[in-house]
């Protein structure tokens, strides 16, 4: 016993006197001491169990196997006396010594090199390392597939997969091979033994009942014998005489998978206590898992939130090209308050947006995406820049009064060639020109918005054919190594270089984006970035067509008239006939309600796109007309004949407009 081995070395103990058995006590205390402290390397090696099932119902106390008492009973000596066997087979095999304490220094090493893993495959990998060869000679790991998330409860069979297996180079095939390694050990790094690479558990099965048992046990034992041919697969082999191991993984509320613990036949087998430290292994390579897991779960959903929150894909709207990008501020912060988007608009036009709300969370993306809806639905209103940017401060202050954000609105005209921006706060645009120069442009910096009580001013600015202008959040050119100016003004420069690459042409929108966020060096990421970047082409004059019209019962057939000299002059006669058609129907139906002048814009793109506005906002809407009606099948006609139609609401009234496929001559 230690308490005789301790008091035995009392000086003046006569044995069996009371100072022998006071020694006898002291030992007996050490002796639980060293237990508890085996036991306190993991606070939750033994606390983390739950009850939700077969598998996953409560931990039965005693040993599954019945092999040798239970683990929590096998003694842990830290002397050298005769019990003090520890971890024998892990410290012998790694240092040549024996004893508690180099079994502690152990298992606190592999539970730190376990827990340093983020992810699943960081955290099997770090458990195989820390086993092989100090602990064993080979290991498998298996894993339910899917792995359950929190408190989700698993339908269906339990089946487990090998995640991963890890073993010393000369450990070869056949495992209970009595003759030892081979004499060219097989250089690769996996285990080579046969192994099933997925198990479904049967319930009430031997390997069901080990994994609610828990405890982890010898691979020669009744309960693992029976065991593990279900997990690896019949025929398969594995040495006896306590060179297995058998460790279920449990997580804090069921068990989530098993590890299998290998030793050679030439290296001395495992012992009492090396159950405790699989125990400690596979308890910390349980919760790391279900750490990973959950971690995965929250970035799955971060990433959904931050993919639905911005835009799928770019409009590509005539005459203008768009390209963008967005970063998180990191891996660790994946959703963020900044976005953009591109809105087209009636005539053409494309409203371009770049908002930055303050933060890096899930609060500020939900904000985000409340301002981002806010700005769609004004945009479709066609409301001017300042007054767009005016409702978003009211909504921002609707939400909360700390709820900040920057945002820059411009509305591109491609037939004008002109933008008119509106700023709240936000860093100003960049616009670089044709030739290579590159400007900031003037824009009144404005209030952030939800400050409340400021108004917002616009500005309208000459847009050339293949200028770029560029969209910007702060992310990009402010971080802990510079202010805003100072990196707009690299920002700059950097456009002014790539353009300086392509000579006279303007650069690809797509690398230009990349070649921008190439700016960002070690450190400068501080926060999420989002970029917008709009290479203007416009739309010829020549190709536009655009006249006002009196409401008088003639305008339909003066509109009818000009639209034919119009595609006589395009060389689109063959489309005369249906374009004619489709113009007096809007035309009339317009000439009914409207009091003021009606516009009607043709125009010629990659489509023939047709304009009617009026001032009356009520929209038109598509309906069967009863066969004694006399009206109400202008619209019908428009939609089977057209290729798109659709109506708009503007501050002044609506347009009603409908686009026609070219002929292939006429593209």
């Amino acid at each position: 016993m230690v308490g005789a081995a301790v008091g035995s070395s009392v000086p003046g103990a006569k044995p069996g006197g009371r100072g022998a058995r006071r020694a006898g006590r002291r030992g007996a205390g050490h002796g639980r001491g060293s237990r508890a402290k085996a036991r306190g390397v993991d606070g939750e090696a033994h606390a983390s169990a739950g009850s939700d099932g077969a598998i996953d119902g409560p931990r039965r106390r005693g040993d599954a196997s019945g092999a040798g008492e239970p683990a929590h009973a096998v003694p842990l000596h830290d002397g050298t006396g005769s019990g003090g066997t520890g971890t024998a087979g892990a410290g012998r095999a790694a240092t040549g010594t024996s004893g508690g304490g180099e079994r502690l220094r152990f298992v606190g090493a592999a539970t730190r090199r376990i827990a340093r893993g983020i992810d699943l495959d960081e955290i099997v990998l770090g458990l195989c390392r820390a086993t092989v060869p100090t602990f064993a000679d080979a290991i498998l790991v298996y894993l339910r597939d899917p792995l359950p998330v929190g408190d989700e409860r698993p339908v269906g069979p339990v089946v487990l997969r090998l995640r991963r297996t890890d073993r010393l180079p000369e450990y070869v095939r056949g495992l209970d091979d009595a003759d030892g390694p081979p004499e060219r050990p097989d250089p690769g790094p996996e285990l080579a033994v046969e192994a099933a690479e997925r198990c479904e558990v049967r319930i009430g099965g031997p390997l069901a009942e080990v994994l609610r048992g828990v405890r982890p046990v010898f691979g020669d034992s009744s309960a693992a014998r029976a065991a593990l041919p279900e997990l690896l697969g019949e025929g398969r082999h594995v040495p006896e005489r306590h060179r297995t191991i058998l460790a279920p993984l449990r997580g804090r509320r069921r068990v989530i998978g098993a590890a299998v613990f290998i030793r050679r036949l030439d290296r001395p087998a495992f012992e009492g206590d090396d159950l405790l430290v699989a125990a400690q292994l596979a308890t910390h390579t349980a919760l790391g898992v279900d750490k990973a897991v959950l971690y995965g779960r929250e970035v799955y959903i971060a990433d959904e939130l931050q993919r639905t929150m911005l835009p799928d894909s770019l409009p590509q709207p005539t005459g203008v090209r768009l390209a963008s990008r967005y970063l998180p501020a990191a891996e660790t912060a994946r959703v963020g308050g900044d976005w953009y988007d591109a809105i087209p608009l009636p005539g053409n036009r494309v409203a371009l947006v770049v908002g930055d709300v303050m933060g890096h969370s899930m609060t500020s993306a939900a904000i985000m995406g409340q301002l981002r809806t806010t700005a769609q639905t004004l945009a479709g209103l066609d409301l001017p820049p300042q007054e767009v940017l005016h409702h978003l401060d009211e909504q921002a202050q609707r939400l909360g009064s700390d709820r900040m954000a920057t945002c820059l609105y411009a509305v591109y005209d491609p037939v004008a060639h002109r933008i008119v921006i509106a700023n709240a706060g936000h860093p100003p645009p960049i616009l670089l020109h044709r030739g290579g120069r590159a400007e900031v442009l003037r824009v009144p910096p404005g209030a952030p918005i939800g400050v409340g009580g400021v108004d917002f001013e616009a500005v309208e600015l000459d847009a050339p054919a293949g200028a770029t202008l560029l969209l910007y959040t702060d992310g990009l050119v402010e971080s802990r190594i510079r202010d805003v100016w100072t990196g707009i003004e690299q920002l700059r420069e950097r456009l002014i270089e790539t353009a300086r690459l392509t000579g006279p042409n303007p650069p690809p929108l797509e690398p230009l984006c990349d070649e921008v966020l190439g700016m960002l060096g070690p450190g400068d990421r501080d926060d999420d970035i989002a970029l917008l970047a709009a290479r203007f082409e416009g739309i010829a004059p020549s190709d536009v067509a655009y006249w006002f019209l009196d409401p008088r019962p003639q305008t339909a057939r003066q509109a009818r008239r000009l639209a034919r000299r119009a595609l006589t002059r395009w060389g689109l006669e063959e489309l005369s006939d249906g374009v004619e058609l489709l113009v007096s129907e809007v035309i009339t139906n317009a000439v009914r309600y409207a009091e003021r002048p009606i516009t009607l814009r043709l125009l010629r793109t990659d489509v023939l796109r047709c304009e009617v506005g009026d001032d009356v906002p009520q929209l038109p809407r598509l309906r069967q007309a009863r066969p004694s009606d006399e009206g109400g099948r202008g619209l019908y006609l428009v939609n089977k004949l057209a290729r798109r139609w659709g109506a708009t609401r503007l501050s002044t009234g609506k347009v009603v407009w409908f686009e026609l496929a070219l002929p292939t001559h006429g593209r």
